[in-house]
Protein backbone atom coordinates (compact mmCIF):
# COMPACT_ATOMS: atom_id res chain seq x y z
CA UNK A 1 0.00 0.00 0.00
CA UNK A 2 1.37 3.34 -1.15
CA UNK A 3 0.58 6.28 1.39
CA UNK A 4 -0.52 9.22 0.05
CA UNK A 5 0.89 12.58 0.50
CA UNK A 6 -2.24 14.36 0.35
CA UNK A 7 -4.76 12.08 1.66
CA UNK A 8 -8.28 12.60 0.49
CA UNK A 9 -9.76 10.38 3.34
CA UNK A 10 -8.28 11.55 6.29
CA UNK A 11 -10.12 10.65 9.46
CA UNK A 12 -12.61 8.57 7.57
CA UNK A 13 -14.02 5.33 8.32
CA UNK A 14 -14.84 3.05 5.64
CA UNK A 15 -16.71 -0.40 5.68
CA UNK A 16 -15.63 -2.06 2.37
CA UNK A 17 -17.82 -5.09 1.79
CA UNK A 18 -16.30 -8.78 0.51
CA UNK A 19 -12.47 -7.03 0.80
CA UNK A 20 -10.39 -9.90 1.04
CA UNK A 21 -9.35 -10.47 -2.81
CA UNK A 22 -9.86 -8.94 -5.99
CA UNK A 23 -12.07 -5.67 -6.07
CA UNK A 24 -12.78 -5.09 -2.78
CA UNK A 25 -9.14 -5.81 -1.59
CA UNK A 26 -7.74 -3.07 -4.12
CA UNK A 27 -9.95 -0.56 -3.03
CA UNK A 28 -9.77 -1.33 0.58
CA UNK A 29 -5.89 -0.91 0.59
CA UNK A 30 -6.70 2.25 -1.65
CA UNK A 31 -8.72 4.03 0.71
CA UNK A 32 -6.46 3.27 3.77
CA UNK A 33 -3.49 4.66 1.59
CA UNK A 34 -6.08 7.60 1.38
CA UNK A 35 -6.04 7.70 5.22
CA UNK A 36 -9.24 5.77 6.12
CA UNK A 37 -9.75 3.70 8.72
CA UNK A 38 -10.87 0.52 6.91
CA UNK A 39 -12.76 -2.12 7.95
CA UNK A 40 -12.09 -5.21 5.38
CA UNK A 41 -15.67 -7.52 5.56
CA UNK A 42 -15.70 -11.17 4.36
CA UNK A 43 -17.42 -13.78 5.04
CA UNK A 44 -15.59 -17.20 4.71
CA UNK A 45 -11.85 -16.75 4.31
CA UNK A 46 -10.63 -15.18 7.15
CA UNK A 47 -6.91 -15.60 6.55
CA UNK A 48 -7.34 -13.41 3.18
CA UNK A 49 -9.38 -10.81 5.23
CA UNK A 50 -6.46 -10.39 7.65
CA UNK A 51 -3.36 -10.55 4.57
CA UNK A 52 -5.62 -7.22 3.36
CA UNK A 53 -5.30 -5.95 6.90
CA UNK A 54 -1.95 -6.99 7.80
CA UNK A 55 -0.68 -4.71 4.45
CA UNK A 56 -2.66 -2.02 5.44
CA UNK A 57 -0.83 -2.14 8.60
CA UNK A 58 2.28 -2.91 7.50
CA UNK A 59 2.12 0.16 5.86
CA UNK A 60 1.11 2.35 8.17
CA UNK A 61 -2.24 2.17 7.40
CA UNK A 62 -5.57 0.93 10.32
CA UNK A 63 -7.76 -1.79 9.56
CA UNK A 64 -9.90 -4.56 11.07
CA UNK A 65 -11.20 -7.16 9.52
CA UNK A 66 -14.80 -8.13 9.79
CA UNK A 67 -16.99 -11.61 9.71
CA UNK A 68 -20.64 -10.66 8.52
CA UNK A 69 -22.85 -12.35 5.11
CA UNK A 70 -24.16 -9.20 4.15
CA UNK A 71 -27.38 -11.02 3.21
CA UNK A 72 -28.12 -11.33 7.37
CA UNK A 73 -29.78 -8.15 8.98
CA UNK A 74 -28.33 -9.46 12.08
CA UNK A 75 -24.84 -9.68 10.92
CA UNK A 76 -25.24 -6.51 9.01
CA UNK A 77 -26.19 -4.70 12.36
CA UNK A 78 -23.30 -6.48 14.38
CA UNK A 79 -20.80 -4.93 11.90
CA UNK A 80 -21.93 -1.21 11.84
CA UNK A 81 -22.66 -1.25 15.89
CA UNK A 82 -19.02 -2.64 16.37
CA UNK A 83 -17.36 -0.48 13.67
CA UNK A 84 -19.05 2.48 15.73
CA UNK A 85 -17.74 0.83 18.55
CA UNK A 86 -14.26 0.92 17.27
CA UNK A 87 -13.94 3.90 15.39
CA UNK A 88 -16.80 6.21 16.52
CA UNK A 89 -18.83 6.63 13.35
CA UNK A 90 -18.41 5.56 9.67
CA UNK A 91 -17.68 8.18 6.72
CA UNK A 92 -18.10 5.34 3.85
CA UNK A 93 -19.97 2.35 2.62
CA UNK A 94 -18.33 -0.03 -0.31
CA UNK A 95 -20.86 -2.28 -1.33
CA UNK A 96 -18.49 -4.49 -3.14
CA UNK A 97 -19.49 -8.07 -1.54
CA UNK A 98 -21.41 -10.28 -4.75
CA UNK A 99 -21.80 -13.88 -5.93
CA UNK A 100 -22.19 -15.35 -9.25
CA UNK A 101 -24.29 -18.63 -9.56
CA UNK A 102 -24.60 -19.67 -13.18
CA UNK A 103 -27.64 -21.85 -14.70
CA UNK A 104 -29.93 -21.28 -17.85
CA UNK A 105 -33.01 -20.16 -16.72
CA UNK A 106 -34.92 -23.36 -17.74
CA UNK A 107 -32.47 -24.93 -15.13
CA UNK A 108 -32.29 -22.44 -12.45
CA UNK A 109 -33.28 -23.52 -9.05
CA UNK A 110 -34.77 -20.99 -6.79
CA UNK A 111 -32.16 -21.27 -4.40
CA UNK A 112 -29.42 -20.42 -7.13
CA UNK A 113 -31.93 -17.20 -8.10
CA UNK A 114 -32.66 -16.39 -4.40
CA UNK A 115 -29.17 -17.05 -3.08
CA UNK A 116 -27.73 -14.05 -5.64
CA UNK A 117 -30.47 -11.93 -5.36
CA UNK A 118 -29.52 -12.33 -1.44
CA UNK A 119 -25.96 -11.28 -1.56
CA UNK A 120 -25.78 -8.83 -4.73
CA UNK A 121 -29.49 -6.83 -4.01
CA UNK A 122 -30.67 -7.13 -0.26
CA UNK A 123 -26.93 -7.03 0.87
CA UNK A 124 -26.54 -3.64 -0.71
CA UNK A 125 -30.21 -2.69 0.76
CA UNK A 126 -29.11 -4.10 4.50
CA UNK A 127 -25.77 -2.17 4.25
CA UNK A 128 -27.06 0.86 3.00
CA UNK A 129 -29.86 1.26 5.53
CA UNK A 130 -27.87 1.20 8.22
CA UNK A 131 -25.18 3.55 7.38
CA UNK A 132 -27.62 5.94 5.61
CA UNK A 133 -29.20 5.30 10.06
CA UNK A 134 -25.25 6.41 10.93
CA UNK A 135 -24.80 8.95 8.54
CA UNK A 136 -28.54 11.15 9.13
CA UNK A 137 -27.06 10.22 12.77
CA UNK A 138 -24.29 11.59 12.58
CA UNK A 139 -24.63 14.99 10.37
CA UNK A 140 -22.26 16.73 8.53
CA UNK A 141 -18.55 17.41 9.71
CA UNK A 142 -16.79 19.87 7.72
CA UNK A 143 -13.28 19.11 9.00
CA UNK A 144 -13.57 15.55 8.03
CA UNK A 145 -16.06 16.09 4.93
CA UNK A 146 -18.50 18.32 2.99
CA UNK A 147 -21.01 15.11 2.71
CA UNK A 148 -22.48 13.65 6.36
CA UNK A 149 -21.60 10.73 4.09
CA UNK A 150 -21.01 8.20 0.64
CA UNK A 151 -21.97 5.09 -0.53
CA UNK A 152 -20.52 3.27 -3.47
CA UNK A 153 -22.46 0.55 -4.82
CA UNK A 154 -19.63 -2.01 -6.96
CA UNK A 155 -22.40 -3.25 -9.93
CA UNK A 156 -21.09 -4.45 -13.10
CA UNK A 157 -21.61 -3.77 -16.74
CA UNK A 158 -24.51 -6.28 -16.83
CA UNK A 159 -26.51 -3.61 -15.29
CA UNK A 160 -27.08 -2.83 -18.94
CA UNK A 161 -25.64 -5.60 -20.89
CA UNK A 162 -27.53 -8.76 -20.93
CA UNK A 163 -25.81 -11.94 -19.61
CA UNK A 164 -27.19 -15.51 -21.01
CA UNK A 165 -26.82 -18.20 -18.56
CA UNK A 166 -26.30 -15.45 -15.33
CA UNK A 167 -30.27 -14.42 -15.47
CA UNK A 168 -30.14 -14.01 -11.71
CA UNK A 169 -26.93 -12.05 -11.56
CA UNK A 170 -27.85 -9.53 -14.19
CA UNK A 171 -31.18 -8.96 -12.65
CA UNK A 172 -29.57 -8.33 -9.24
CA UNK A 173 -27.16 -5.70 -10.89
CA UNK A 174 -30.50 -4.14 -12.92
CA UNK A 175 -31.43 -3.80 -9.42
CA UNK A 176 -28.68 -2.08 -7.78
CA UNK A 177 -28.92 0.89 -10.43
CA UNK A 178 -32.58 1.59 -9.57
CA UNK A 179 -31.49 0.90 -6.01
CA UNK A 180 -28.68 3.36 -5.97
CA UNK A 181 -31.07 6.03 -7.71
CA UNK A 182 -33.81 5.68 -5.28
CA UNK A 183 -31.66 6.04 -2.53
CA UNK A 184 -29.79 8.82 -3.99
CA UNK A 185 -32.78 10.89 -4.19
CA UNK A 186 -34.29 10.55 -1.39
CA UNK A 187 -31.17 11.29 0.90
CA UNK A 188 -29.71 14.20 -1.04
CA UNK A 189 -31.35 16.79 0.87
CA UNK A 190 -28.87 14.94 4.02
CA UNK A 191 -25.97 15.66 1.90
CA UNK A 192 -25.81 11.55 1.50
CA UNK A 193 -23.81 10.70 -1.53
CA UNK A 194 -24.79 7.68 -3.49
CA UNK A 195 -22.90 6.36 -6.51
CA UNK A 196 -22.47 3.01 -8.35
CA UNK A 197 -19.18 1.95 -10.42
CA UNK A 198 -19.70 -0.85 -13.07
CA UNK A 199 -16.65 -2.51 -14.23
CA UNK A 200 -16.25 -4.07 -17.16
CA UNK A 201 -14.34 -7.41 -17.36
CA UNK A 202 -11.98 -7.50 -14.32
CA UNK A 203 -8.76 -9.74 -13.72
CA UNK A 204 -10.09 -11.16 -10.71
CA UNK A 205 -9.94 -14.44 -9.04
CA UNK A 206 -13.39 -15.10 -9.70
CA UNK A 207 -12.45 -15.68 -13.48
CA UNK A 208 -8.52 -16.14 -13.83
CA UNK A 209 -9.28 -19.13 -16.49
CA UNK A 210 -10.84 -16.71 -18.84
CA UNK A 211 -8.30 -13.72 -19.08
CA UNK A 212 -6.86 -14.43 -22.20
CA UNK A 213 -9.97 -14.88 -23.76
CA UNK A 214 -11.54 -11.68 -22.50
CA UNK A 215 -8.74 -9.32 -23.37
CA UNK A 216 -8.62 -10.42 -26.60
CA UNK A 217 -12.34 -8.55 -26.88
CA UNK A 218 -11.87 -5.52 -25.14
CA UNK A 219 -11.72 -2.45 -27.11
CA UNK A 220 -9.25 -0.82 -25.07
CA UNK A 221 -6.94 -3.97 -25.43
CA UNK A 222 -6.93 -5.11 -21.58
CA UNK A 223 -9.04 -6.37 -19.42
CA UNK A 224 -9.42 -3.59 -15.98
CA UNK A 225 -7.06 -4.36 -12.92
CA UNK A 226 -8.85 -4.28 -9.35
CA UNK A 227 -6.52 -0.79 -9.17
CA UNK A 228 -8.71 0.51 -11.59
CA UNK A 229 -11.98 0.72 -9.73
CA UNK A 230 -9.91 1.21 -6.42
CA UNK A 231 -9.31 4.40 -8.02
CA UNK A 232 -12.51 5.11 -8.97
CA UNK A 233 -13.94 4.62 -6.07
CA UNK A 234 -11.25 6.66 -4.00
CA UNK A 235 -12.85 9.31 -6.01
CA UNK A 236 -16.42 9.21 -5.30
CA UNK A 237 -15.61 8.60 -1.55
CA UNK A 238 -13.57 12.15 -1.60
CA UNK A 239 -14.99 15.78 -1.53
CA UNK A 240 -13.29 15.48 -5.28
CA UNK A 241 -16.41 14.62 -6.29
CA UNK A 242 -18.54 16.46 -4.06
CA UNK A 243 -21.69 17.32 -6.49
CA UNK A 244 -21.40 13.57 -7.78
CA UNK A 245 -24.83 11.76 -6.17
CA UNK A 246 -27.13 9.05 -8.53
CA UNK A 247 -24.70 8.32 -11.32
CA UNK A 248 -23.31 5.16 -12.41
CA UNK A 249 -19.56 5.39 -13.78
CA UNK A 250 -18.90 2.77 -15.95
CA UNK A 251 -15.34 1.39 -15.74
CA UNK A 252 -15.46 -0.57 -18.59
CA UNK A 253 -12.42 -0.15 -21.15
CA UNK A 254 -15.63 0.52 -23.65
CA UNK A 255 -17.15 -2.65 -22.49
CA UNK A 256 -20.40 -1.43 -22.69
CA UNK A 257 -20.17 0.29 -26.61
CA UNK A 258 -20.11 -3.60 -27.62
CA UNK A 259 -23.42 -5.54 -28.87
CA UNK A 260 -23.97 -8.36 -25.98
CA UNK A 261 -23.71 -11.16 -28.23
CA UNK A 262 -19.17 -9.87 -27.82
CA UNK A 263 -19.94 -10.96 -24.02
CA UNK A 264 -21.44 -14.50 -23.74
CA UNK A 265 -24.93 -14.03 -25.43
Amino acid sequence: MKQSGNPRLKGQTAIITGAGSGIGKAIAIQMAGEGANVVVNYVSDADEAQKVVDNIKDSGGNAMKFRADVSNEDEVQKMFRDTIETFGTIHILVNNAGIENEAAVDEMSLDQWQKVIDVNLTGTFLCSREAIKEFKRRGIDENISRAAGKIICISSVHDQIPWAGNANYAASKGGIMLLMKSMAIEVASSKIRINSISPGATKTPINKGSWDELEQKMPYGRMAEPEDIAEAAVWLASDNSDYVTGTTLYVDGGMTLYPAMAFGN
